[in-house]
Order: C-alpha cells, then structure tokens, then sequence
C-alpha cells in the first residue's frame, strides 16, 4: 500500500464521523435555539408544553445522542443514522415553534412566519411516518428481515408528511402554514393511518421473526428494545385512554433510543433478563391492582354504599392488599418460568433433563440450556470437550461430575450476560442436574469402552483365525499332501520295488510323525493340553520342571483351588508361565516362588496369581511383548496385572476377576 493509498482509506474512515458528529451538531443547536427562543419569546412553561416544544426538544436530543454513538462506532449500520434524522427532525420543529411565536409578537412579515410554520409543520412526521418504522425493521443489525415491506414502507411514508403538513389546524398563534388542503380527503387520511400502523406491525413482526431466529447475543439485545416498549406502554397506555392526558407523559419515548444504543454497542452491561422479569411482573401486578380497585369500587358501591350505607374504598384496600402477595407469587412464578425456565422447580427441571438421557450428551445438553435459559453449556472429560451447544459468553462457571465417589467429567455452564457470579438457585438447580448429568457420562464412557472392547475382541479373534490359517496351509497342509502321495507311491512300489516302498514308508512315518507334532503345538496353542490332563497347579509344576535349571529352585503353591472357568484357568496359566520364563531367562533369581489362590473362598470373587523372585535388577522393566502379552490376557477378562522390580527382586501380581467369567 503507498502513502497516497493509506491517505486516502484513511480519509474514507474518518467520513462518517465527521457527518454524524456534524449531524449531531445541527440537532444540539436547534435544541438550544427552541430552549433560547422560547425564553425570548416569553413562553410561559405552560406554553412550552402545550406546543410540544418541550417533548419536541427533548426527542430532538435523545434520538441524535444515540444516533451519533450507534454511527460513530457502527457507521454501516442505518439504524444509527436513522435515530439522527429522527431527532433532526423533532428538534427542528421545536426551534421553529418558539421562532414563530416570537415572529408573531415581533410583527414579522406574515410570509415569514408562514414559511416557519410550514417548515416546522412538515419536519417532525418524518420522524414518525419513515425513520420510526425503518429503525423497527432494521434494529438492531441494519439488515431487514421483509425487504419489499421496507421498501413499501419508504414509498409510502410522503403520506403522512403529507396529511400533517396540509392539515388547516393552526400551528401557531392560529397562524397555518402554506401548501394546505381544505378539500374533504378523509377515507385518503384514513388509509394514511391504516399504512402508519400496517408499518409499525411489520417492524414488530420483524422483531419477533429475529427473536426466534436468532442467537444468544440477538435475543439480548432485542429484550433491551422490549424492555423500554414495555416501559413506555406503562407510561402510555394508562393515561392515553383518559382524555386529555398530559403532554408530558411522551418523554418517556426517548428510552427507545436509550435502549437501542445499548443494545447495539453494551448490550451485555446488565443481565436484562432480570430486568424485564421484574419490570413484566410488576406491570401484571400494577394493572391487576388497577383492575381489581376499579372493579370492587363500582361493585361495592352498589353492594355497600346503597345498601348498608357504607363507603367502599376501605373495604376494597382491605381485599387488595389481602389478595396483593399470592397473586405477586404467582405472576413471579409465571414470568421467571418465562424468563429464567425452570430454575424455581428443580424437580421439572431433572425430570426434562432424564427425559432427554436417551438422546445422547447433546440432546442432554440442550435439555440443560432449555430448563435453565441458559446461554452455553458443555460437558467435558479429561480435558476434553465431548459435547457443547451454545456460545460461551465470557464468564463460565464449573460443576465437577462424579459417579461411584470417582471424578468422571464436568459440566460448564456460561453465565447469562450481567451475571458475575452463577446465583443460589441456578447453582442448586445445576447440583441437582449433576447427578443425571453424572450417569450419562458413565453411561456413554461405558458404552465407548464397551465397543473398544468388542472392537479388540474382534481384531483379536480374526487374528486368531489368520493365523491358525496360516500354520494350516503353510506347514500342515503341504505335510500331509506329501504324506497322500508317499502313501501312493508305495502303494505302487510295493509289488515291484519292496526296497524302494519300504523307504518311502519309513520316510512316511517321519513326516506323520512332524504332523502330529504341528498338530499338537497348534492344540497347545489354543489351549494347553496339561491344564484338561493335570489341571492348573499341575501345569504350572510340569512347565517348571521343564524351566528349572541348576542353581534355580521353583516352587508352585496352588492348593484349594475351586472350580475355575475355562478363560480365567488358561488366562492365569499363561500369565504364570510367562512370568517365570521372563525370571528365567532375565534375571539371575535363585528362587521363584509362585503363589496361586482365591481370595474369599468358597465364596471366591477373584483369582491371584503371583510370580516372585529374588533376582537382583536396576530400574524399571523396559515393557516388551511379554509384559504386554500378560497385561492383555486379564484386561481381557476385566482384571489387573502389575509387573516390575521390588528390593527383593521381581514380582508379577495378576488378579482375575471370577464373577464376571
């Protein structure tokens, strides 16, 4: 990139701050000439409010403030931009007011205060009819969610400028404004109306479609646009339906640009979950109260008043504030269920998570998030994450998992936006949790376990077969094919040649006899002949009296030994003898002692087999196939095997387990 480049993108950055600090500006000095002026035209407070400087004013601030800051730091995004024409537009009406009011008093020329007039009365329904929907259906990232509606909506909104600007209703001092329209156009000022509200309902339509579209981070900061309706409405909608409300309740409007801000730059500043849940619940109760009062009063006025001759409205305070805390219980109830799931019922929460436990750590997962309204959660064994559903937030909070006093995972949750700390109830919640959350990890560590095994087992068994297939065709079959045909030849020598026949006999009895032997060490392979002729002890004694050499005593202790299985006799005898064929041939032992029995006989649950000797060595076994070979054989049946040096010499402890086999 040369300078001039740098230059250039650099000039093209710094654009949109100078036009939104320069947007900013011109809103805060009309503000300050509606303030200015209307101290210069003698406006009385009173004054000011009835002509909606003062709301006007007040709008004309609030909407740019958070114009200029959604702008300045997301300058593509047009909700920024549309919250400064906004208040463009309520501040310039708010300048002008005062203007033409001072005009009038002043005797300025009757063009000029018509030409203010005009101007002030086209300026703030643009605010209204276009930028008001446009921010609904662009909030909170810029991007409509209905395109073509939002391009109907910027056709159509002249028309409400329009029906405000020609209307013959004075502005100020009974003076109207050019380019009015005294021709009877209801049913077209009625459609106008009917566009207005058509373009606020697909703004909210576009907001739901968003909620249940989209993420964590969306749906918080659109509950910071709902908060401040919700505030408004309380505000609003009580004194708008009795006449002649006060002016003053419309400054309650700028919360909606507060919120707004927020929600695009801050929206994680506090945990609005909680705020709306209060703010929903005490405006249930606030309008149960209202109804319950207005209700018993017109009731008891006729029951008590007419009848008993008694005023009601103490009577009517008594029942409100008898009936006040179930209904505030049962309302928190309803709204934390909304807000929170079902951190205030444990018990719902458990039995929605062992529902979920046959759809795997995922599914379970989710069963989490949805009874707690949580933003992340995951679950983790050995540092690995095997399962997550979610975006984790910056804060996350452990929950150790154990099964059988055994540490088997943990479970991480984040904490919802404003949190700093998981609280009381959602930890106890999630405690609780721990424990499903606990057998479905054993269960799915079991079942991966379970397939390694068979897995093993399988690799294990075909080459079992591999080989014995290989022996079988490699050295017994051509033996005995050899042997076939001998057989022939001497057949056909023996009347002819007895000499030649009887030599190919002979040779034929040596090659059966190598058969045999390949047959024998195949059988021994697959299972040692001694151990179904002399059992496990005497085996054990046959193979080490083979072993013994001079110098090197063994004795083999194996008395009182029960009915073993089949798999843990051959499994203990090939760990016993490869054990002393490793104290053999490894070490200069003088003495090896092994020691076969059964711990808690008759009623035996596992069979040792220990292999010491008194050969000297120096640091730990190097593991080999032998070593490997004896771990696998009681792996195989769900056993142990430890091997390695003692200061005594060396020892091989296997333990099989015989309630399993």
């Amino acid at each position: 990139m040369t300078p001039g480049d740098s230059a250039t993108s650099s000039a093209q950055a710094r654009w949109p701050v100078l036009l939104a600090a320069g947007l900013f500006g011109i809103a805060v000095a009309e503000v300050a000439v509606a303030v200015i002026g209307s101290a210069v035209a003698g406006m009385t407070w009173n004054e000011a409010w009835d002509h909606f400087v003062v709301t006007n004013a007040a709008m004309g601030l609030s909407f740019p403030i958070g114009g200029v800051l959604v702008a300045w730091h997301r300058p593509r995004n047009p909700v920024g931009w549309l919250l400064l024409a906004a208040g463009i537009g309520h501040a310039t009406t708010a300048a002008i007011v005062p203007l033409a009011e001072a005009g009038v008093r002043d005797g300025w020329p009757g063009g000029l205060i018509r030409t203010l007039v005009t101007v002030a009365s086209w300026a703030w329904p643009w605010s209204i009819g276009l930028c008001l929907p446009l921010i609904l259906q662009l909030f909170p990232d810029g991007r409509p969610v209905f395109r073509r509606l939002m391009w109907a909506t910027v056709v159509t909104s002249p028309l409400f400028a329009l029906e405000m600007g020609t209307s013959p209703d004075p502005v100020v001092a009974g003076i109207s404004g050019y380019l009015i329209i005294h021709a009877d156009l209801d049913p077209l000022w009625t459609a106008v109306e009917v566009r207005g509200l058509a373009a606020i309902a697909v703004g909210l339509v576009a907001l739901v479609v968003r909620y249940q579209r989209g993420d964590e981070r969306r749906r918080r900061q659109l509950l910071w646009l709902m908060q401040a309706v919700l505030l408004v409405l309380i505000v609003l909608v009580p004194w708008g339906v009795l006449q002649n409300a006060p002016v003053y309740v419309l400054l309650a409007i700028p919360l909606i640009p507060a919120a707004m801000t927020v929600a695009i730059l801050r929206h994680q500043l506090l945990d609005i979950r909680l705020v709306l849940s209060r703010t929903v619940l005490y405006a249930l109760l606030t309008a149960v109260v209202v109804a319950s009062y207005v209700g018993l009063v017109a009731l008891l006025d006729n029951v008590m008043r007419r009848e008993a001759g008694l005023g009601s409205s103490a009577a009517v305070t008594v029942l409100i504030a008898v009936g006040f805390n179930p209904v505030r219980v049962r309302l928190q109830r309803i709204v934390d269920r909304i807000v929170y799931g079902d951190r205030a019922d444990p018990v719902r929460a458990v039995s929605r998570v062992g529902a979920r436990l046959d759809t795997g750590l995922p599914g379970v997962l989710e069963a989490v998030r949805e009874a707690l309204r949580l933003p992340f959660a995951a679950l983790r064994t050995d540092d690995t994450e095997v399962a997550a559903c979610g975006a984790p937030p910056e804060l996350l909070h452990t929950i150790p998992l154990t099964y059988g006093g055994v540490r088997v995972g943990e479970v991480v949750i984040g904490l919802r936006a404003g949190e700093k700390r998981l609280g009381g109830p959602d930890r106890a919640v999630l405690e609780l949790l721990a424990a499903p959350l606990s057998v479905a990890v054993h269960a799915v560590a079991l079942s991966e376990q379970l397939q390694r095994s068979r897995e093993a087992l399988v690799v294990a068994r075909e080459e079992e077969r591999r080989r014995l297939r290989r022996d079988l065709h490699d050295g017994l079959g051509p033996v005995l094919t050899g042997v076939t045909f001998k057989a022939d030849a001497a057949g056909n020598l023996l009347a002819t040649d007895p000499g030649n026949a009887r030599a190919l006999l002979t040779e034929l009895r040596t090659e059966t006899a190598q058969a045999i032997d390949d047959i024998r060490r195949l059988v021994y392979d697959l299972r040692p002949p001694a151990l179904d002729d002399l059992g496990l002890a005497g085996a054990i004694r046959q193979r080490a009296a083979q072993l013994e050499r001079p110098g090197l005593t063994v004795r083999v202790e194996a008395a009182g030994l029960p009915a073993l299985p089949a798999a843990v006799e051959a499994a203990a005898y090939r760990i016993a003898v490869e054990a002393l064929t490793n104290a053999v041939r490894h070490s200069s032992a003088g003495r090896v002692r092994i020691r076969i029995h059964a711990d808690g006989h008759p009623a035996a649950h596992h069979l040792r087999v220990e292999v010491a000797d008194d050969g000297g060595g120096s640091g730990a076994w190097r593991p080999g196939v032998g070593m490997r070979s004896m771990r696998e054989r009681a792996a195989e049946l769900g056993g142990t095997c430890i091997a390695g040096p003692e200061p005594t010499g060396g020892r091989v402890t296997a333990t099989l387990p015989l309630a399993a086999t």
